[in-house]
């Protein structure tokens, strides 16, 4: 199936897309050194750089899928939170290109945020915008077109393509990614399509990966090492988790840890290229990530990437920054994917990124929903 991606960045999305069997037409990214990533990785003809509002949708034809994640900022829970005030606001954009080429569906991720409420009337805007792309808005006041939309919804006079919208917040830690990262999904069906579909059930869990420390402390042997934890807290977990599960081991595969992710990487060289890393210092809110638990969410900051939520706690109390090479670990990206720019702008777009595995899994279970029940109806 053809896709575009549009807010590109350094290709997450694209990458987790394309595993599971997407062709890519065409990437849409405005910053330079992600789109000089996006043509280390496929290519100079498949990028545009620019603004999206200022790419020509329409020489594009049998476009499938289009997916990206539009600006976070104006929705960060760490930002100045805008919304539709803020000028970097582009899922306007993101809509248009929808009603420009009405793929079978569309994929886009953005921030917890995004769900606040402070932020609900626009967001059911939003909502009611993809699910019926083809209303003619004549308003500049958004309160107004959404008054539109919700009398639409309401009523059996819309005779135009219509789209099935689903969203859910997700936690990419419950699909195997070593990362506690929670986005807001959102993927539609175009509705003549007759796709029954719901968002994939998780894979993995915390409290699977407690068992296997506290319980059969396999995950201690599986990396042989000692369990280096407090044995009387051991104790109290472990009994927490036998009292809860009894003998039966939590369904799930247990949450992946930085070591995990790690599992076969090179450290960093004290004294190498890559020494400045080991001089990270915390701070109170900025303590890193423990290396036996998964990472925190991987941050891009408006100025600059925030260190110490990009820092790796170890047991022996020591601390560091993240190496390009294990932040893209931790976004599941291949290890032979490359990241151009220098570290803060490499961090900056691992930290903007969709998490290849998270993508890969949303992207297949849509793939197949389409080609088992895709058949455009009569």
């Amino acid at each position: 199936m053809n896709s575009i991606e549009i807010f590109s960045g350094a290709g997450g999305m694209a990458k987790g897309l394309e595993m599971a069997g997407t062709t890519h037409q065409a990437f849409v990214e405005w910053n330079p050194d992600a789109c000089n990533t996006l043509r280390q990785n496929y290519g100079e003809d498949l990028v545009f750089e620019g603004d999206v509002r200022d790419f020509t949708f329409s020489n594009y034809k049998d476009v499938d899928i289009i997916a990206g994640g539009p600006p976070c900022q104006p929705f960060s829970l760490g930002g100045k939170a805008k919304g539709f005030n803020d000028k970097r606001d582009m899922f306007p954009a993101a809509i248009s290109a929808i009603r420009t080429l009405m793929p079978k569906a569309f994929i886009f991720e953005n921030v917890k945020g995004l769900l606040r409420e402070s932020f609900a009337e626009y967001f059911k805007y939003i909502i009611l915008q993809l699910q019926y792309p083809e209303t003619e808005l004549k308003s500049d006041d958004w309160t107004e077109n959404l008054a539109v939309l919700r009398e639409i919804d309401k009523s059996s006079t819309y005779k135009h393509l219509k789209y099935q919208v689903s969203y859910q917040l997700v936690n990419a830690a419950d699909y195997g990614v070593p990362q506690k990262r929670e986005r807001v999904i959102l993927v539609g069906f175009r509705e003549d399509l007759g796709v029954k579909w719901n968002f994939p059930a998780r894979s993995h869990s915390e409290d699977s990966l407690l068992w296997e420390k506290y319980v059969t402390e396999e995950y201690w042997k599986r990396h042989n090492i000692d369990n280096p934890e407090d044995e009387e807290i051991c104790a109290i977990i472990k009994n927490k988790l036998l009292e809860k599960y009894g003998i039966f081991a939590p369904e799930h595969k247990p949450w992946q840890t930085i070591r995990d992710a790690f599992s076969g990487l090179e450290q960093p060289d004290r004294k190498g290229a890559e020494s400045a890393l080991w001089n990270a210092k915390p701070y109170p809110g900025h303590t890193g990530s423990g290396i036996d638990e998964p990472s925190k969410t991987i941050k891009a900051g408006d100025h600059g990437v925030p260190g110490g939520e990009n820092m790796i706690r170890f047991t022996n109390g020591e601390t560091r920054y993240l190496s390009v090479s294990e932040a893209k670990r931790i976004q599941t990206f291949p290890d032979d994917y490359v990241i151009t720019g220098s570290w803060t702008e490499a961090m900056r777009q691992l930290g903007n990124a969709v998490p290849v595995q998270l993508a890969y899994i949303i992207g297949n279970s849509v793939l197949s929903a389409i080609k088992t029940n895709g058949a455009p109806q009569t």
